[in-house]
């Protein structure tokens, strides 16, 4: 067996679990793959115990197992599954690149912190996902089909009866109606999870092109009755909604919701306020014992009015639950793909055995928010 190269590019992964954070930015199995492009991997001690992978994991596909002091010294780029903190910024060596979702739409206080420690930083939510190039890098993808899952775990968890319709001695129990709103990576695996739990399951998005693809899960695109299509926009687009047609339109929203049990909403905007789905209106609409999954719930507000992290029962008995760590929860397979999609980005930016910024290149030139060097080594 041949051996693996020495790599020429060092990168480093540290511990960062946190009372919500369960994920790890890099995995044994692409320890290796890393190698293969010339990368050697370093990482900090116990930083994969919280998604079951263990130090000796590590080690046997190739990564030095050591403490956050000697990544720091070492590593020529730093992957994080969140972004790393003040404190951390100021203890790392200029040149350092760092790759995470560093909240670069709303903090350019952040990112000018980054810019001053002379720190490369690439943005993961700046990559540019309609580029064929990107599939790969796209972590947003990755962790909103996780998220979605478990959504619909969570909010059959949360609810006070079967999913499924089940024919007891007692009688018949009729199956949860679940209404997904937001039919995107996450909305459609929530929708997917859904139905093979047993629920019927209903879903809107305000792309019309989405209802092709709820359908296709077999699931109802729901109807609410109001007609938008006349006119076109330019170059045969859809046009878009004016501001009476938008009040139209989640007015009707926020009355079709009465009818569902659960209600699950995955329009999460990376660094920006996501957007409104469900008002209080349609909250108070829903009948005790109803439970809403708010994947979007965050600091910056939700994807319904009201809600917020964690879950909290409002006067009329709706279980409200504000979401956004689910897929942490999933710690082991979500760590996979999230290596799999740093990974992916870090080796794009290595040319000739350096960390290289090339400003003509599309992802380049989106994601590099700090730094634009031309190699990561002295020349």
């Amino acid at each position: 067996m041949a051996e693996l190269p020495e790599g020429t590019v060092v990168f480093g992964v540290f511990n960062e679990t946190s009372e919500h954070e369960s994920r790890v930015a890099l995995t044994p199995d692409i320890v290796a793959r890393l190698r293969k492009s010339g990368v050697t991997a370093l990482i900090e001690h116990g930083a994969g115990a919280a998604s079951d992978y263990t130090d000796a994991d590590y080690e046997a596909a190739g990564a030095q197992v050591t403490d956050a002091a000697t990544i720091l010294g070492q590593a020529d780029a730093l992957g994080f599954v969140d972004r790393p903190s003040d404190d951390l910024i100021a203890r790392m060596k200029p040149g350092t690149w760092v790759i995470g979702m560093l909240g670069s739409f709303t903090d350019a206080d952040y990112v000018e912190r980054l810019a001053k420690a002379g720190l490369t930083a690439v943005a993961i939510e700046r990559l540019p996902r309609q580029l064929s190039a990107a599939q790969s890098m796209d972590e947003m993808t990755s962790q909103n089909s996780v998220m979605g899952y478990k959504a619909a775990l969570v909010a059959a968890n949360a609810y006070g009866s079967f999913l499924p319709m089940m024919t007891t001695a007692a009688g018949t129990i009729r199956p949860a109606k679940v209404l997904v709103l937001g039919a995107g990576i996450a909305g459609l695996q929530a929708i997917g999870t859904a139905k093979r739990l047993g629920a019927v399951v209903t879903a809107y998005d305000v792309r019309p092109a989405s209802k092709d693809e709820v359908e296709s899960l077999g699931a109802k695109f729901l109807d609410l009755g109001l007609d938008f299509s006349k006119g076109q926009g330019e170059g045969g687009y859809a046009r878009a909604l004016t501001a009476e047609e938008q009040a139209q339109q989640q007015a009707a929203v926020d009355e079709k919701a009465a009818g569902f049990d659960i209600i699950i909403t995955t329009a999460k905007v990376p660094g920006r306020k996501p957007p409104m789905l469900l008002t209080a209106r349609g909250v108070e609409g829903l009948h005790r014992g109803a439970v809403i999954v708010d994947c979007a719930a965050s600091d910056l507000g939700g994807n319904v009015e009201g809600s917020e992290v964690g879950a909290h029962v409002t006067d009329g008995g709706v279980t409200v639950i504000g979401a956004p760590y689910l897929a942490s929860e999933v710690s082991t397979t979500a760590s996979n793909l999230l290596s799999r999609n740093v990974a992916d980005i870090l080796v794009h930016f290595i040319k000739d055995g350096a960390l290289v910024v090339d400003p003509a290149d599309e992802i380049d030139a989106a994601m590099v928010v700090a730094g634009a060097p031309t190699a990561s080594k002295g020349e």
